[in-house]
């Protein structure tokens, strides 16, 4: 986890967002009738690792499954930040360190050329792992 975030999203993108989507379309139109801007994240989430060439690395986790169990978790404990965060490291840190843990890599445009490193985990895969002798 990282230290918090901004709290709102930007009104200046939100309203360039807005105006974008009132342009005309070619394809389906209702999605624009129930098109709602959702609360920001005020955290972000990374996992630091070791490779195995040796190089240390810090990436952060862009998954739509952790900010959905962050909130599911911040509402399910009353609003309680402190709670949720430390569920969504139960999970993500203590949970899924038991496991063969993959992730799904991408980059982001506007940092690819120029960004010492511009990869972001985009999903988190973590394979029970299943001893040799269980299989027999």
């Amino acid at each position: 986890m990282e230290p918090e975030e901004e709290r709102e999203w930007n009104a200046a993108k939100v309203e360039e967002m807005r105006s974008k989507a009132a342009q005309g379309d070619l394809f389906a139109e209702e999605w624009r009738k129930t098109f709602t801007v959702i609360p920001k994240l005020p955290y972000n989430f990374s996992y630091r690792f070791t490779d195995e060439d040796g190089r240390e690395s810090k990436l952060q986790i862009l998954d739509w499954e952790i900010g959905a169990l962050y909130w599911n978790c911040y509402r399910r404990h009353g609003n309680n930040e402190t709670v949720a965060l430390e569920k969504v490291r139960s999970k993500y840190a203590d949970g899924f360190m038991k496991t063969d843990l993959h992730f799904f890599l991408g980059t982001t445009q506007q940092y690819h050329f120029i960004a010492p490193n511009p990869w972001v985990i985009i999903g988190v895969f973590p394979i029970p792992k299943e001893l040799q002798r269980s299989l027999l």
